[in-house]
């Protein structure tokens, strides 16, 4: 039997109403964009009382999609298990009789829908997709439920294998922190009595703490590789997505070139972000919003990259940034970050220890990636009819 494509609007409600508040019990749940993460999993909610709700508000059951309708939130796509309501830059979607509900969240988290969801939402501050632009979307309806259900299912077991792979990166992240912990204690209380210091101290001599380029520029083909915020990757810099930079503008920034011996840190929009400089960035430069920190050679980058990701540094950089347009992390103020110096020999005792676990790490995000490509090709055949 062959598939046939219509529009959302012909196949689902798209709640354009509201409520008021007023209308619902005070401990009725409630979600906002705040409250679903990229991946559509609701990870949590307030009540209508406790978020003091004013305003009217879509109400929404477990046969509802929720669909982030505000820029850049589109992939805010999600399956609640409750009954509630939720924000107005939500869109709840009630499948129709035709529709299964796994199918179409399935059909609306595509990148190419929520690249459509991009060029159709409209506002100059905020923009928005509007309920009428949703319900134009088309989208291709295998004959029957069943067949809909069976192609949700495949995707949902591949995202499973996805959030898994991810939830053990998570757990080795975990551990090595836990671990840091143990064999040094507390940064904030410094239980074992180790030597303070501050990042300043820990700078190469003849160096210094510094930015990167201020304005890059456009991409030029055969330019000099820019490292950003974006290029940190679950603790690590992937360079194959580096902005290519005129080699003039490059020149010009030259106290900002990578040698090697440095740590990152994000310190504009994303702040807190650690990366060490790997051998094949050697010789790239860095933007405006990644600061850049040569160590001296008395003290271990891995041990130095695992101290700066301690709740103690994060905290003081998150209570140290200043927010004008983004939230920002000044140079002078992560010189004078404080942190640990145990000696060389036991510093280097844990980086052993950091590098083995790296081995593991390598491998999961290989997968991470294979799973990733994996479910973008399931995701174009299902809804191409070839599943």
């Amino acid at each position: 039997m062959s598939w046939r494509t219509t529009t959302l609007g012909d196949v689902t409600e798209i709640d354009r109403r509201g409520v008021s508040p007023g209308a619902v019990s005070p401990s009725t749940r409630y979600v906002g964009l705040e409250h679903v993460d990229p991946k559509g999993n609701v990870e949590s909610y307030e009540t209508v009382e406790s978020a003091a709700l004013k305003s009217t508000k879509f109400e929404f059951t477990p046969s509802h999609v929720l669909f982030g309708k505000l820029r850049p939130y589109l992939c805010k796509i999600a399956r609640p298990t409750f009954d509630g309501v939720c924000s107005t830059d939500i869109l709840p979607i009630l499948p129709g009789k035709d529709l299964d509900k796994g199918y179409l969240y399935h059909f609306l988290r595509q990148p190419s829908q929520v690249e459509l969801a991009t060029r159709r939402s409209s506002g100059a501050n905020l923009p928005r997709l509007s309920p009428r632009e949703l319900a134009q979307f088309e989208i291709p309806l295998p004959p029957t439920k069943e067949e809909q259900k069976r192609i949700a299912a495949i995707l949902d077991a591949a995202d499973e294998l996805r959030t898994k792979r991810r939830e053990s990166i998570a757990h080795l992240d975990a551990l090595l922190q836990s671990t840091f912990l143990d064999l040094f204690g507390d940064p904030g209380t410094n239980p074992k009595g180790w030597e303070s210091a501050t990042i300043e101290d820990i700078v190469a001599s003849g160096d210094r703490v510094n930015y990167g380029v201020v304005q890059p520029g456009d991409d030029i083909e055969d330019g000099s590789p820019l490292i950003r915020v974006g290029d940190f990757i679950s603790g690590d810099l992937d360079l194959s997505n580096a902005k290519l930079i005129d080699p003039g503008i490059d020149t010009k920034y030259s106290r900002s070139k990578l040698n090697g011996s440095e740590i990152l840190i994000s310190c504009v929009g994303s702040i807190g972000n650690i990366c060490k400089v790997p051998v094949a960035a050697i010789g790239h430069n860095i933007a405006r919003a990644v600061a850049r920190v040569p160590l001296v050679d008395s003290v271990d980058r891995d041990f130095m990259v695992q101290t700066l990701r301690t709740k103690r540094v994060q905290d003081y950089f998150l209570k140290e940034t200043r927010t004008v347009s983004q939230p920002t992390l000044n140079i002078s103020l992560i010189k004078s970050a404080p942190i640990l110096l145990p000696p060389l020999d036991v510093q280097r005792k844990y980086a052993a220890f950091v590098r083995e676990a790296e081995t593991q790490w390598a491998l999961y995000r290989e997968q991470a990636v294979e799973l990733d490509t994996l479910f973008a090709s399931l995701q174009s055949r299902a809804f191409g009819g070839e599943l």
